[in-house]
């Protein structure tokens, strides 16, 4: 298939975690540090709301899916992305922690403000707030890798 740079194909992009699996194995290592300390439900949650920003497909579709086995309702689902104006829907912990991770996911609107920091840093032990934020940077970087190589959501 042939590319141009106007439309390059997805059939053209490398594929990283072929031929680079230590770049995979690296990425899964940190993903699982991440975890370690974080509630599931947060952690899809933080995996959902920067995989939305970030138009990652792929990781979307894989967060969405693991947050039902976990248990997550279709309302909280489909009201992710407008966390902000669902009253109490998601907990303080979870409003906390969506915020971080959109600061986090945003930065070219400027650092992570104090007022956002503070409010996770409420609600959040230190441990806590530091897998917190390591999730986000780690699904981020999940999310630049899917995207910058267009990594395909399955089919179901």
């Amino acid at each position: 298939m042939t590319q141009t740079l106007e439309h390059p194909t997805a059939l053209d992009r490398v594929q990283i975690y072929k031929v680079s699996p230590e770049l995979y194995d690296a990425m899964m290592k940190l993903s699982g540090a991440a975890a370690q300390d974080v509630d599931p439900t947060i952690g899809e949650l933080i995996k959902i709301r920067a995989s939305q920003i970030n138009h990652c497909a792929f990781c979307l579709d894989m967060h969405v899916a693991d947050a039902r086995k976990h248990g997550e309702t279709e309302q909280r689902l489909a009201l992710v992305a407008a966390w902000e104006e669902a009253g109490n829907l998601f907990t303080e912990r979870e409003r906390a922690a969506l915020e971080l991770t959109e600061a986090i996911t945003e930065l070219h609107h400027g650092h992570v403000s104090d007022e956002v920091y503070a409010k996770a840093a409420a609600v959040f032990s230190e441990k806590e707030l530091a897998q917190v934020i390591a999730m986000a940077v780690t699904i981020n970087a999940w999310n630049r890798f899917n995207v910058a190589t267009r990594m395909k959501a399955p089919r179901r």
